[in-house]
């Protein structure tokens, strides 16, 4: 169910993203599949703590090579296509060893791995995708508002999935520190 939750998360935010306009928070400009990108982290989290990290690997590439294909068919140009497996190739990484690596509660890592997976993501993403570099589909004086808005959310994302994810191994005496 964990893998399927993952992948499923990934396509719905291609979806979304493609399907709505981005949403204009003050200066922050944030696609509507955010929402999902910064679940996605946490349900790549809960696969490796059940699956462990070599086999995580397996279910990255799938998801990246998933991803691609539906981005292509859902019209992105090559570039958008391009930033989009470039960043999620190394903020998943990025999130499964940082994960790997801490000595926390599960909740600790998913947010501490999430945020720094985010933050890649947000990063790479916006500046080969969106740049003038990439599809040049915002002016250099956005980017910095369209990282921060993406991050910020992804953020509280990944902030409420620690929150849920103590209280139920909180409540459970569970503290799943394991590879």
């Amino acid at each position: 169910m964990r893998i399927l939750f993952y992948l499923l998360s990934i396509v719905i935010a291609n979806v979304i993203t493609a399907a709505f306009a981005p949403m204009q928070l003050g200066i922050f400009i944030v696609p509507m599949g955010t929402l999902l990108v910064g679940a996605t982290f946490i349900f790549r989290d809960l696969v490796q703590n059940k699956y462990g990290r070599k086999k995580t690997y397996l279910f990255i590439l799938s998801a990246l090579v998933l991803s691609a294909i539906v981005s292509f068919m859902l019209g992105d140009t090559l570039m958008i296509v391009a930033a989009s497996a470039i960043s999620f190739l190394i903020s998943e990484t990025a999130d499964t060893e940082i994960y790997s690596r801490l000595k926390l509660s599960m909740a600790w890592r998913v947010f501490y791995s999430g945020i720094i997976g985010g933050f890649l993501d947000s990063l790479i993403f916006v500046i080969i995708g969106l740049s003038p570099i990439g599809a040049g589909v915002l002016p250099w004086e956005a980017i910095p508002a369209a990282i921060a808005g993406q991050f910020i959310v992804k953020s509280i994302i990944q902030m409420i999935g620690a929150i849920l994810l103590g209280q139920i191994y909180g409540l459970n005496g569970k503290q799943a520190i394991t590879e």
